[in-house]
């Protein structure tokens, strides 16, 4: 993609419940940057943010980024505002991604990658949970910076249509 979204468009936000693994925390961070999307990191990270793996995906985009750090997930939930949406995606999810309508601001809440996000949150918000298909019942799942990229571009193309 070239040339600049709307500005009414940057306003997704992507959640990263305790990410483990660096270079995906850097890809994202570089998918924000690239689409003005905010990152949030829910603690605890499996990483140091200064890890030179974590830098080296984001490249030099760390300064184009606004992102955010959370202790727990009490803290960040705190943080919002009435009217703000929360999307889980996670797999096993009653409803496709595609079938959602984002709206701007929404929240796109990620889990961790050897574990996802935590059942019980998932079950407290079914009406939210959200899956992304895979033809290959023997894949165990999707890279975490390409399951926010699908999502992520999903939202802003519906954004981009209203």
């Amino acid at each position: 993609m070239h040339g600049p979204l709307p500005t009414a468009l940057r306003s997704v936000n992507i959640v990263l419940v305790e990410p483990e693994i660096p270079p995906n925390t850097g890809n994202i961070a570089r998918l924000c940057a690239a689409t003005g999307s905010t990152l949030h990191l829910i603690e605890p990270l499996g990483f140091e943010i200064d890890d030179k793996r974590l830098a080296r995906a984001g490249m030099d985009y760390w300064k184009l980024v606004t992102w955010r750090r959370w202790s727990t997930w009490n803290e960040f939930q705190n943080h919002l505002t009435a009217g703000s949406r929360l999307w889980f995606v996670e797999q096993g999810a009653p409803r496709r991604y595609t079938q959602a309508e984002f709206a701007p601001d929404d929240y796109l809440v990620f889990g961790r990658e050897t574990a996802g996000l935590p059942v019980a949150l998932l079950q407290a918000h079914p009406e939210h949970w959200l899956d992304i298909p895979m033809a290959n019942s023997e894949a165990r799942s999707l890279n975490l910076s390409n399951c926010v990229a699908i999502v992520l571009f999903e939202a802003l193309r519906q954004l981009s249509d209203r």
